[in-house]
């Protein structure tokens, strides 16, 4: 599987492409969809992956369901389990506290796409509604239990792993 980040909207936000054998997962595309569709140029896209619904995840989300007639996943329609998209498996994983919606999607038991749940020596907001400091704490238990050798794709900034994380990151030395 090949990852490809782009960096989209006023808020630098992630947006994340995965590609495998001519089919695509786009994952929180916040803005600029000419910029993403670009990229995928004429790969098959298999669906839209949304990490949680604040304004600058999904900006250009419309518009490129509809070029691409695909599917959106998100906590409102995924349980917490494995899927298969397209060509991808996944495992759903329900992280809220930065949003109750909040999901980080894990593929190849190695890649862990967190939104804005983790940040490379960080955590996201947990001020604005719906985000609740002591769930998002919960929510970072649960990574613990992953393999420490996952690398983590945040919503924002640079990627990290979960080894780095467990060593740096001061929310998840507590």
């Amino acid at each position: 599987m090949l990852i490809k980040r782009i960096i989209v909207g006023y808020l630098e936000t992630n947006c994340y492409l995965l590609f495998k054998d001519n089919h695509c997962l786009i994952i929180d595309p916040g803005a600029e969809e000419n910029k993403i569709i670009e990229e995928i140029k004429d790969t098959i896209v298999d669906g839209v992956l949304i990490t949680h619904y604040h304004p600058d995840h999904i900006g250009a989300l419309e518009k490129l369901k509809q070029k691409y007639n695909c599917q959106v996943y998100g906590r409102n329609n995924l349980e917490e389990k494995n899927y298969q998209i397209g060509n991808f498996n996944l495992e759903i994983i329900y992280t809220p506290g930065h949003t109750s919606d909040s999901v980080s999607y894990y593929f190849d038991n190695i890649h862990l796409f967190t939104g804005d749940f983790l940040f490379k020596g960080s955590i996201g907001r947990y001020d604005l509604p719906t985000g609740d400091y002591k769930i998002l704490m919960n929510s970072l238990e649960k990574i613990k239990k992953y393999p420490i050798n996952i690398k983590i794709y945040p919503g924002h900034g640079e990627d990290t792993n979960l080894k780095q994380e467990l060593e740096i990151n001061p929310y998840l030395n507590i």
